[in-house]
């Protein structure tokens, strides 16, 4: 996929399937690079009091997730079971860690509670 980007002219060649998982392929890699940099700003000790695994683990995940979208196609075993980790980290562990250090949360809050 990278090929694209050291020669435009190839997108010429590409069809419609071609451009479309062209497509998909920079979107996906857009939600693994934001998962890696955003799983970066937490410290383990957030991870633990979010009752999360530890921090290195997610670290390694979302990067070898990365590593292998870069390196594989996107149809692979390997770069589909990245793509999971990712989105898991995403909408499961983000929040969680947002709560913990108190970056989200519930934003319908009152001064009495939510409303």
């Amino acid at each position: 996929m990278l090929d694209y980007v050291k020669d435009p002219a190839l997108l010429a060649s590409l069809g419609v399937t071609g451009f479309l998982s062209l497509i998909i392929w920079a979107a996906l890699l857009v939600v693994k690079v934001f998962a890696l940099i955003d799983s970066l700003r937490y410290s383990n000790n957030q991870y633990v009091s979010a009752g999360k695994r530890s921090r290195t683990l997610w670290l390694a995940l979302t990067g070898a997730s990365l590593a292998f979208h870069l390196i594989t196609g996107p149809v692979s075993f390997i770069n589909i079971a990245g793509t999971i980790a990712s989105i898991i980290y995403l909408v499961d562990v983000r929040p969680a860690l947002q709560q913990v250090s108190g970056r989200g949360g519930n934003r319908n809050m009152g001064p009495y509670g939510p409303w």
